[in-house]
């Protein structure tokens, strides 16, 4: 038989050639094959098991290493059955470190944010479940992923934050210590009695559950405005009941006074009308 430039094609040696080939590379082609499929559960399994015993232990570090260990895993397992269908993994190394190198230079943000996941896991500044603000958001952190920490604000919102911009910025942990002090302002009127609306405020102090006694509260004069006399009210209590505290306080404080005849003052204008003569 002839091509289409006149030479001459053994059907039968190309036929041989054929199922040589198919003979050669089909076992290699099923083997690999099956390893990939074997290989895949055992990593997902193996990052499962993980996931769930380091949970227990370490939920911040949880997320972060399960995923790590995740992508690794299933990079050697790529690599392993290109060589088994018989890809130079030498070149195919290679290749993958020059793409490596270019997306690396095309992403250094990604880079960033992964270096800020490994310092965050290091000096810890903040765990999983530990309430924080960064970043202009006020929320208890979720989980810190590879590039990003996932934290979910009080209103039910789920704000996704770079890690590098977590490891390089100022951010506020208020779960860190077991309590807080509880910082209220309330304004008198400047001709009520100073020593009476201190005397409301310790009573209200005392009476709720929730006061802690040590530290002593602080109640002192903070400032004279220009129509009131400002009363400083710093009380301590556990870091979960701040700011039901805070609530709570401000409508028992406004309800004492006014049993007490003491008056909250709000601004007030006087105006003076004059009256000229059209001449």
């Amino acid at each position: 038989m002839e091509d289409f430039f006149g030479t001459n094609i053994d059907l039968s040696e190309l036929t041989e050639k054929a199922i040589a080939l198919v003979m050669t590379y089909t076992p290699k082609l099923l083997l690999a094959i099956l390893t990939l499929v074997v290989g895949l559960w055992l990593v997902n399994r193996f990052v499962s098991l993980l996931d769930h015993r380091l949970g227990r232990k370490d939920p911040t570090l949880n997320k972060f290493l399960c995923g790590l260990i995740s992508v690794v895993l299933k990079l050697m397992l790529f690599i392993s059955v290109a060589s088994m269908i018989g890809i130079a993994t030498t070149s195919f190394i290679a290749v993958v470190g020059a793409a490596g190198l270019a997306i690396g230079l095309a992403l250094q943000g990604s880079l960033a944010n992964f270096a800020g996941g490994v310092l965050i896991l290091i000096f810890k500044p903040f765990k999983v479940g530990d309430t924080i603000e960064a970043e202009g958001h006020l929320g208890a952190v979720e989980e810190i992923q590879i590039l990003y920490t996932v934290v979910n604000t009080f209103d039910n919102k789920r704000i996704v934050i770079p890690n590098g911009s977590l490891s390089n910025a100022t951010l506020i942990n208020v779960s860190v210590y077991d309590k807080r002090r509880c910082d209220m302002t309330f304004g008198i009127g400047c001709d009520d009695d100073i020593d009476k609306a201190k005397e409301v405020l310790q009573r209200l102090f005392e009476e709720d559950e929730r006061s802690l006694s040590d530290p002593a509260p602080r109640i002192c004069v903070g400032g004279l405005g220009d129509n009131s006399v400002n009363l400083m009210f710093r009380p301590w209590v556990a870091t979960d009941d701040l700011w039901p505290y805070y609530w709570d306080m401000q409508e028992k404080v406004k309800k004492a006074f006014d049993e007490e005849g003491i008056s909250i003052p709000y601004p007030q204008r006087d105006v003076h009308i004059y009256k000229t003569n059209d001449d």
